[in-house]
């Protein structure tokens, strides 16, 4: 007996469209989940940058440490002069957003060294001064005060909250203090990603590391075949 061949079905426009877009649908949450899950495996996830903050430039900065699309923490450098401009303050100044808190020592924001624990039994505080510069115009001095003043690779201890849970992190910075003038350089950042695990400071590397490039955060939004490119363990 001959069967006779059944045409194929076809489908109405609309009917393509709404199961292309399931497809869509379905492929982008599980890149996102992917995505997701890197930071996760990492324990550690470091950024490298390279912002500069002074009073004559990028005065404010606003750090996402987990980049999730809100600031955690608010590094300034601003300059007050008095009414007639004879002398002015400059300041170096840390505070954070959103019940976040940083490591604070005798009456300033820390300065931390490299591979200092930040954890639970630091002190903590929601406001500190880096450092602080004032001077007088016609006058060969001023007075600089503060544990950032003239430091290279020195370290933000930072506890702030990801979901209600704390975690830990640092701040990479160097600071230049002249005359009427504070310039911070940020070059690094890093957070626990397990909630109430102390972070050590300026560990970079290690099986449990991964390191975000400036340019990779463009890639975190492309998709799985971007991630290869941007999720570096550094053995």
């Amino acid at each position: 007996m001959t069967r006779t061949p059944r045409k194929p079905s076809n489908l109405s426009e609309s009917l393509h469209h709404r199961l292309n877009s399931y497809a869509l649908a379905a492929s982008a949450a599980g890149v996102g989940l992917l995505a997701l899950a890197q930071p996760v495996e990492a324990k550690v996830v470091y950024t490298r940058t390279h912002v500069v903050i002074s009073p004559y430039g990028v005065q404010t900065y606003n750090l996402d440490l987990n980049h999730d699309g809100k600031t955690d923490f608010v590094l300034r450098s601003k300059f007050y002069s008095t009414l007639n401009q004879s002398a002015g303050t400059g300041r170096l100044i840390v505070s954070g957003a959103n019940g976040n808190r940083l490591e604070f020592s005798l009456g300033f924001a820390a300065a931390l060294k490299a591979g200092k624990r930040v954890g639970p039994h630091q002190n903590f505080r929601a406001r500190g001064v880096m450092a602080s510069d004032y001077g007088r115009d016609g006058s060969t001095w001023s007075l600089k005060r503060g544990p950032w003043v003239n430091v290279n690779n020195r370290y933000l201890g930072l506890k702030f909250k990801i979901k209600e849970k704390i975690n830990y992190g640092w701040a990479r910075l160097s600071v230049t203090a002249q005359y009427h003038y504070l310039q911070a350089t940020l070059t690094g950042y890093a957070y626990e990603t397990i909630p109430g695990k102390p972070i050590v400071t300026g560990k970079t590397k290690g099986p449990h590391v991964v390191t975000i490039g400036p340019a990779s955060l463009g890639h975190l939004a492309r998709g799985a075949s971007a991630i290869p490119a941007w999720r570096q363990k550094q053995q």
